[in-house]
């Protein structure tokens, strides 16, 4: 990436280019984690970063909860165990099997942990975009989720998202606005595995990753 002189845009060379397809797909969902304290400063930079996403009618409608509070982690933990059980008895035989053998969250090592939800009642752009199709405002924190995600591996720092939770539960145990909608929860941490240019899901055989021309439709 070069510089342009009078405040204009910079320019994004072929390296960058390439550095940027390998970040994204070297982003990993994280399960193990190391115990090591991540830099608040960096914790700080990324959740900066994350709200630049765009979001529509520029109505900024990300909430970000720093879940610090040892006891409420217990609750966390407790939310997702009964959730995962409640997930196994949907699967039957070796899918069962194999679903019991994952490892689908890293809510004991993670040193910080957050949820995510999305504002619709206090964003703000006074409804431009937002009125025709409400759920862009969930779309535009799942983008600010998906950037946050990759300024971290750019840090060397893993994110596990978290969704094998009862919402409602996680909502009233934070204690948050009865108008948030949750979206995501969040592990962040330096990752306790060896990486891999194949995802887990893939190499544990749960679900190939298909071709991204079958997913392309013509009209």
């Amino acid at each position: 990436m070069t510089a342009a002189g009078g405040g204009s845009a910079p320019v994004f060379d072929q390296r960058f280019r390439a550095q940027l397809r390998d970040l994204i797909a070297w982003r990993r969902d994280i399960r193990h984690f190391k115990p090591d304290p991540l830099d608040p400063a960096l914790v700080d930079d990324l959740v900066r970063l994350a709200c630049q996403a765009p979001s529509v009618g520029n109505s900024q409608p990300w909430r970000f909860v720093l879940v610090e509070d040892p006891a409420l982690r217990v609750r966390v933990r407790a939310n997702f165990a009964a959730a995962n059980s409640e997930a196994l008895h949907e699967y039957e035989g070796e899918r069962a099997k194999l679903y019991a053998s994952l490892k689908l969250a890293g809510l004991d090592k993670a040193p910080v942990q957050m949820a995510v939800f999305c504002d619709a009642a206090g964003a703000l752009g006074h409804g431009l975009g937002s009125r025709t199709v409400p759920e862009t405002l969930m779309h535009s924190v799942a983008g600010a989720v998906t950037l946050l995600a990759l300024a971290a591996r750019a840090h060397g720092v893993g994110v596990g998202y978290v969704s094998i939770l009862d919402p409602q539960r996680l909502c009233e145990d934070l204690e948050v606005p009865a108008d948030w909608h949750f979206v995501a929860y969040l592990c962040l941490g330096y990752p306790g595995i060896e990486d891999s240019d194949v995802p887990e899901l893939q190499r544990r055989g749960w679900q190939d990753r298909l071709e991204y021309r079958s997913f392309v439709h013509r009209r």
